[in-house]
Formats: C-alpha cells, structure tokens, sequence
C-alpha cells in the first residue's frame, strides 16, 4: 500500500447482508456490514495444574469442512440487537453453543482478525468457572460438537485435529502461550 492509497476514496464493490468488500486505491478488502464485530469466548475451569478450556468444531463454508475453534458469536446481530455490549454476547453465545455458564468474565480488549484483508476485530473474553447448564451444539442451523481439552493437551489435541482435516482457527494459538490463561 502507497500513501496515495491512504487518501483514496474508499469505494464497496459488493455489499451483502453480513459482510462488505471495499477498495482503497489499490487495495481489497473486506469489513462485517453495520460495525457488527464479534466476541470470542476463551473458556477456562480448573485449577491451574488442571485447567481445561472449551474448544468447539464446526462446519466452516469458506474453508469447506469443520474448523476448531474457541467459542464466539457477533456482538449486535440479528439475536442481540443493535446496542449490545461485547460481555452480553459472549455471555449468550457461550450457553448457546456450548451448554456452559461462567462464574468470572475478563474482556481482554480488542484483537483485530486478519488486518491486511480484514476490517474485522473481535473482543477476546475470558470466562472462568464453568457450570454446565444445557447440551450446548448451537442453534438449529448450526452442527457444534463441544470439546473439553486439558490445557496442557492442546498441542497433541490440535495436531490431532488437524491430522483429520480440521481448519485450525488462528486465536487458538492464545492457548500456545501469551500469557492470557493467567487468572487472577
């Protein structure tokens, strides 16, 4: 990108329901329609010796098969409505794809996605002490399958996701490392 692509008009070349695709100059890229952004969700229980985390796999059209991913859900969607904060989204999407409530929620700020393509960012939530209040699986459009992974199982438990086929969503590297699994 030049600086002249900086001062360029930005112009939508396509604009659907969920997402926009924009130029600047010479540059592509896409943005969720209306700001909406997304909460995901990094669920912890246990003790620090013990800790698991809640990871989730599910049918991903753009990568054609099951993605593993933390939990995670649009801020301010259909379901939400246009004032919802980043914490109240995360706190139904949780119950709703995983069947689980948290005792302590932690935002942990503002991560942006992918930012030479997209103009997406996320609020990372943290969310500790779970109770298990439903099946969890999603909505009825949704086919969600539930993991419950030891921390200290992550690597082995991603390699043998990825051994299968899965997309490994890139926010599971915050479970590599990072520091963000330190509780208070």
């Amino acid at each position: 990108m030049t600086v002249a692509d900086w001062d360029a008009p930005e112009e939508i070349a396509w604009a659907g329901k969920w997402v926009t695709a924009r130029k600047r100059g010479r540059w592509e890229y896409v943005t969720r329609a209306r700001n909406i952004r997304a909460a995901v969700i990094l669920a912890l229980d246990g003790p620090a010796d013990a800790r698991e985390v809640i990871l989730i796999d599910q049918y991903r059209v753009p990568v054609g098969g099951r993605s593993l991913e933390l939990p995670a859900g649009l801020i301010g969607d259909d379901a939400g409505g246009a004032g919802e904060q980043a914490l109240s989204a995360a706190r139904r999407e949780l119950e709703e794809e995983t069947g689980y409530r948290a005792r302590e929620w932690t935002d942990l700020g503002e991560f942006w996605s992918s930012p030479g393509m997209l103009g997406e960012s996320f609020s990372l939530i943290r969310a500790y002490g779970l109770e298990q209040v439903g099946p969890g699986g999603g909505d009825e459009n949704e086919d969600i399958v539930v993991h419950r992974v030891p921390v200290a199982q992550i690597g082995p438990v991603v390699a043998e996701a990825r051994a299968r086929g899965l997309a490994i969503d890139v926010r599971i590297l915050a479970l590599l490392g990072a520091g963000m699994l330190d509780l208070p």
